[in-house]
């Protein structure tokens, strides 16, 4: 058995990933993807040594490619391609929740400024508005008023990439200070944390505190219908608590953080995260 960690970095996360595969005396090997040269064509018999491929990687773009790549192969990733694909993308995860019957804030769609202020208006303030694709809470804008709406769609509109040019309009969801990050290996949500903080971004890279979640029967079904929506795997699944509507889905991260849940839980995510990328890699081991 052997797996491989594809990364650009170590971080916390990824050593205690590597300290989880020493324990089990496990061969792996850890991959920086800055360093990669794929030959598509001819493909590469050094990676079919790997049973499994765990993406890490911190760059969305590079990561999906690569995933693409090593699947075309027939090498077993965890996230898959698609899976991340989906997860990378704002917009394919609310269509997948929706499609699912996953209840998740309402959305609008606009491609121009002037029909976007219309979608503005029409869920009414405040409103979010967010790009399509990243991470970590950046680039999120509450809108209370007219006047920063056309501020900041001018500014998506003139700064920003292609991407910004597609106008992702949210409902604000009024939420009790904090979301709930939960945390789906398989076919089990594993742990659950609140992150708790004073301004409306409730994230951990803004400043958000964890505290423990109780996973309730509630909260499991729904983030394992939201896992599956996606294509299941090792998902952190968003909630937020709306005062009437209950639990709603916000978005699903494919290549999650959790260095700052494992304390508050008392759960080893690592440990979780391992065993399931080696039924993975046991799945194709059986194959072989």
């Amino acid at each position: 058995m052997r797996l491989a960690i594809l990364t650009s970095r170590i971080r916390v996360e990824e050593k205690l990933l590597i300290e989880a595969l020493q324990k089990r005396a496990i061969d792996f090997d850890v991959i920086d993807d800055g360093k990669l040269l794929l030959d598509i064509e001819r493909g590469s018999e050094e990676w079919h040594k790997y049973d499994a491929v765990l993406c890490r990687s911190l760059s969305q773009s590079r990561g999906q490619a690569v995933l693409q790549v090593l699947e075309a192969w027939g090498i077993p990733t965890v996230n898959t391609a698609t899976v991340t694909a989906t997860c990378n993308d704002k917009l394919a995860t609310t269509l997948a929740l929706v499609r699912a019957g996953v209840s998740t804030p309402r959305t609008l769609l606009a491609f121009e400024e002037a029909t976007a202020l219309q979608g503005v208006e029409t869920l009414g303030y405040p409103i979010v508005l967010k790009p399509v694709s990243g991470s970590w809470g950046r680039l999120l804008a509450r809108i209370n008023d007219r006047d920063a709406a056309e501020a900041v769609l001018e500014h998506q509109e003139t700064l920003g990439g292609y991407q910004h040019q597609i106008h992702y309009i949210q409902e604000h969801i009024r939420k009790p200070q904090r979301d709930i990050r939960a945390f789906v290996v398989g076919e089990r949500t594993i742990c659950a944390i609140y992150r708790s903080s004073e301004h409306w971004v409730t994230n951990t890279a803004r400043g958000a505190v964890t505290s423990n979640c109780p996973v309730t029967p509630e909260l499991n079904a729904l983030c394992l219908r939201a896992a599956q929506a996606v294509g299941g795997g090792i998902l952190a699944v968003d909630v937020f608590e709306d005062a009437e509507r209950g639990l709603l889905v916000n978005e699903i991260n494919a290549t999650m953080e959790f260095r700052n849940s494992i304390a508050p839980t008392g759960v080893d995510i690592p440990s979780e995260m391992l065993e399931y990328v080696l039924e993975r890699a046991g799945a194709r081991v059986e194959v072989l």
